[in-house]
């Protein structure tokens, strides 16, 4: 039977989709890239619970998008369910690759590796005029299962399957965190010693764990590169990622749905910051993250476990 949580996630997320005909274009613009920036921030929670902060996220979330603009200019495949796939089979890879270095590495030398890692890639984008040096390139509208819609219907419709892909991720890492090797993450940062003598490969239990986060992370840039129709070096920048801690924080390592809350409240907060107070937009994000962590220290998502405390129990 699900659980209660499960009932409201998925009313949540049939809610989302329901009203959306209803919001202004540039809201359900905006809701989109939430969504999609929302997995990569998944992958940085997976990694908290494990005692990693990466600041270099922002690198799978470029290659993500990248791979969906050159798969889509050099082969004019532009069905949108091929291009997530190749998105975050891209991503995945090269984290598979870089987290035999990564997964050998704790705390801040773990962070700012990941950080020039991403670094790296960024310096590279600039410098190739093949890849659009620092202005990027566009990506063609994308097609659904031979579906090619246009104008709104375009825009509505990358929300539709933005919102199915992070149902779907909300899904599959809830399962993952309910697993061993998911269970495993907060003993690996409470005590990696301990788990080592249980007979566990801490350094292989984090290697997947990158894996993941990465495939997330290229699943994410895809979505945002066919949203906006656009990639460049700014992706895989280090602001990039720190934007992508930021949610991260502001959400919290409790809860999953907190993740997308977040990311939300972040787009909408800058959004309209930069509408209204277009000088001062950095400080009014940095009081919404000062606050949080002096009013809700673990985040948003110790919001959701206060209710889930404060419900009466019934006999």
């Amino acid at each position: 039977m699900p659980s209660r949580a499960h009932l409201v996630g998925a009313l949540g997320f049939a809610a989302a989709a329901a009203v959306a005909p209803l919001l202004p274009p540039w809201l359900v613009s905006l809701m989109t890239i939430a969504l999609a920036n929302a997995l990569v921030v998944i992958g940085l929670v997976m990694l908290w619970r494990a005692g990693l902060v990466s600041f270099g996220q922002a690198l799978y979330y470029a290659i993500g998008a990248y791979a969906v603009a050159l798969l889509a200019r050099m082969t004019g495949v532009t069905d949108a369910f091929v291009l997530i796939a190749a998105g975050g089979l891209a991503a995945g890879v090269l984290a598979f690759l870089v987290g035999f270095l990564l997964a050998r590495y704790r705390e801040i030398f773990f962070a700012m590796l990941s950080l020039a890692i991403s670094m790296i890639l960024y310096g590279v984008l600039v410098k190739t005029e093949a890849l659009g040096s620092t202005d990027g390139f566009n990506v063609p509208n994308v097609t659904m299962l031979g579906y090619a819609p246009r104008g709104a219907a375009l825009g509505l419709s990358l929300y539709w399957l933005v919102l199915g892909a992070s149902a779907a991720a909300a899904i599959l890492i809830g399962a993952y965190f309910r697993s061993i090797s998911g269970a495993l993450g907060i003993p690996v940062r409470d005590n990696e010693i301990r788990v080592e003598f249980l007979g566990i490969s801490a350094n292989r239990l984090i290697h997947g764990k990158l894996v993941i986060a990465g495939i997330l992370g290229g699943v994410g840039g895809a979505l945002a590169a066919m949203t906006i129709g656009h990639v460049d070096p700014n992706m895989a920048y280090w602001t990039t990622s720190g934007g992508f801690v930021f949610v991260t924080i502001l959400a919290g390592a409790g809860s999953i749905a907190a993740a997308f809350v977040g990311s939300i409240l972040f787009e909408l907060v800058r959004s309209y910051s930069l509408s209204f107070v277009p000088t001062a937009w950095q400080l009014i994000l940095g009081s919404v993250l000062l606050l949080t962590i002096l009013f809700l220290p673990e985040g948003l998502g110790s919001l959701f476990t206060r209710l889930r405390r404060a419900r009466p129990k019934t006999p």
